[in-house]
Protein backbone atom coordinates (compact mmCIF):
# COMPACT_ATOMS: atom_id res chain seq x y z
CA UNK A 1 0.00 0.00 0.00
CA UNK A 2 1.43 3.35 -1.00
CA UNK A 3 1.62 6.25 1.46
CA UNK A 4 -0.71 8.27 -0.79
CA UNK A 5 -3.36 5.54 -0.74
CA UNK A 6 -3.17 5.15 3.03
CA UNK A 7 -3.47 8.92 3.41
CA UNK A 8 -6.58 8.93 1.22
CA UNK A 9 -8.08 6.09 3.23
CA UNK A 10 -7.40 7.88 6.52
CA UNK A 11 -8.98 11.05 5.12
CA UNK A 12 -12.04 9.12 3.96
CA UNK A 13 -12.42 7.31 7.30
CA UNK A 14 -12.34 10.61 9.21
CA UNK A 15 -14.80 12.11 6.73
CA UNK A 16 -17.19 9.19 7.25
CA UNK A 17 -16.86 9.51 11.02
CA UNK A 18 -17.81 13.21 10.85
CA UNK A 19 -20.76 12.39 8.56
CA UNK A 20 -21.90 9.57 10.83
CA UNK A 21 -21.92 11.75 13.93
CA UNK A 22 -23.70 14.65 12.23
CA UNK A 23 -26.31 12.39 10.59
CA UNK A 24 -26.97 10.75 13.95
CA UNK A 25 -27.56 14.15 15.54
CA UNK A 26 -29.80 15.17 12.64
CA UNK A 27 -31.81 11.94 12.87
CA UNK A 28 -32.19 12.27 16.63
CA UNK A 29 -33.40 15.86 16.40
CA UNK A 30 -35.70 15.50 13.39
CA UNK A 31 -37.14 12.01 13.77
CA UNK A 32 -36.56 11.39 17.46
CA UNK A 33 -37.59 14.74 18.95
CA UNK A 34 -40.00 15.74 16.18
CA UNK A 35 -41.90 12.45 15.84
CA UNK A 36 -41.09 9.74 18.37
CA UNK A 37 -40.69 11.85 21.51
CA UNK A 38 -43.19 14.57 20.63
CA UNK A 39 -45.72 13.65 23.35
CA UNK A 40 -43.28 13.66 26.30
CA UNK A 41 -41.67 16.87 24.99
CA UNK A 42 -45.06 18.56 24.70
CA UNK A 43 -45.25 18.69 28.51
CA UNK A 44 -42.42 21.25 28.41
CA UNK A 45 -43.27 24.75 27.23
CA UNK A 46 -40.83 27.34 25.93
CA UNK A 47 -42.14 30.78 25.03
CA UNK A 48 -45.71 29.50 25.23
CA UNK A 49 -45.14 26.73 22.68
CA UNK A 50 -44.98 23.01 23.37
CA UNK A 51 -41.39 21.77 22.93
CA UNK A 52 -42.41 18.75 20.83
CA UNK A 53 -44.34 20.97 18.46
CA UNK A 54 -41.40 23.37 18.24
CA UNK A 55 -38.96 20.57 17.33
CA UNK A 56 -41.35 19.21 14.71
CA UNK A 57 -41.95 22.60 13.10
CA UNK A 58 -38.76 24.63 13.56
CA UNK A 59 -36.19 22.93 15.75
CA UNK A 60 -35.25 20.31 13.19
CA UNK A 61 -34.69 22.97 10.54
CA UNK A 62 -32.52 25.08 12.86
CA UNK A 63 -30.54 22.01 13.87
CA UNK A 64 -30.01 21.08 10.20
CA UNK A 65 -28.67 24.55 9.35
CA UNK A 66 -26.33 24.46 12.37
CA UNK A 67 -25.12 20.99 11.30
CA UNK A 68 -24.29 22.35 7.84
CA UNK A 69 -22.04 25.01 9.37
CA UNK A 70 -20.43 22.45 11.69
CA UNK A 71 -19.78 20.17 8.70
CA UNK A 72 -18.15 22.97 6.73
CA UNK A 73 -15.95 23.89 9.70
CA UNK A 74 -14.93 20.28 10.39
CA UNK A 75 -14.22 19.52 6.72
CA UNK A 76 -12.09 22.66 6.30
CA UNK A 77 -10.12 21.57 9.35
CA UNK A 78 -9.79 18.02 7.96
CA UNK A 79 -8.73 19.34 4.56
CA UNK A 80 -5.97 21.38 6.17
CA UNK A 81 -4.86 18.39 8.22
CA UNK A 82 -4.44 16.26 5.08
CA UNK A 83 -3.21 19.17 2.95
CA UNK A 84 -6.05 19.00 0.44
CA UNK A 85 -7.52 22.42 1.17
CA UNK A 86 -8.46 24.68 -1.71
CA UNK A 87 -6.50 27.75 -0.61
Amino acid sequence: MTPLKSSKEAYWKKNLKILGVLLTVWFTVSFGFGILLVEPLNHIRIGGFKLGFWFAQQGAIYAFVVLIFIYVYKMNKLDKEFDVNEQ
